[in-house]
């Protein structure tokens, strides 16, 4: 490859630390004051092959870092998730990678924290180990870094009757209704025997009620 020309250098407007860079070769993307600073950069210079490809690589690493933050700034993520995004959204999987390192070690991303949270969440909400695993997984949290997080989970059919007693606000248990209820908490991710026992330990408790 010849020499590459920067032929333009244009600020973007609603970035300030952002140039829109255009060359001879027909390439054009995006550098900040740093990358003009450290690759020497102006209208009408020239750059080898090897400086052309490292600025080029190095651009891209600005984007894919800029990139990343405007979707974390919407949700948490995974390592896992934010590089898929990324590459879904067209970055290289090298600068994908390198993004979610330099994340990492800012403290933008972190799985443990995200994988606690997300125990938190799904308890919070009434759902059982098993849908909350499920959760884990889809997230693509390491499950190495599982069992440290469900450790903060309470006792399951603890859970699950805090579940039925938000729903059923106190009122009594129609017989017919206990089959329905102890399937939908197996659908929320307790074992049968969970949902069996919370089902039961929310009909003693009205009966003691009702008895008083």
């Amino acid at each position: 490859m010849a020499e590459v020309e920067l032929v333009s250098l244009t600020r973007l407007d609603k970035i300030p630390d952002a140039f829109t860079a255009e060359f001879s070769s027909g390439d054009r993307f995006q550098v900040n004051v740093a990358l003009i600073a450290d690759y020497s950069l102006y209208t009408g210079c020239l750059l080898d092959e090897a400086e052309f490809e490292a600025l080029k690589k190095a651009a891209g690493l600005y984007a894919a870092k800029k990139r990343a933050l405007r979707i974390l700034g919407k949700r948490q993520m995974s390592r896992r998730e934010i590089i898929g995004r990324l590459v879904d959204k067209g970055e290289s999987p090298e600068a994908a990678e390198e993004t979610a390192d330099w994340l990492t070690q800012i403290g933008a991303l972190n799985d443990n924290e995200y994988a606690s949270a997300i125990v938190r969440h799904y308890s919070s909400r009434g759902y059982g180990e098993k849908r909350i695993r499920d959760e884990l997984y889809k997230r693509g949290i390491d499950r190495e870094l599982w069992e440290e997080a469900l450790g903060a989970l309470p006792e399951a059919e603890d859970s699950a009757y805090a579940y039925l007693a938000s729903k059923l606000k106190g009122r009594p248990l129609e017989e017919d209704e206990q089959k329905r209820l102890t399937d939908a908490l197996c659908r929320r991710g307790f074992s049968w025997d969970e949902a069996r026992d919370a089902v039961q330990r929310y009909m003693n408790t009205e009966d003691l009620y009702n008895d008083e």
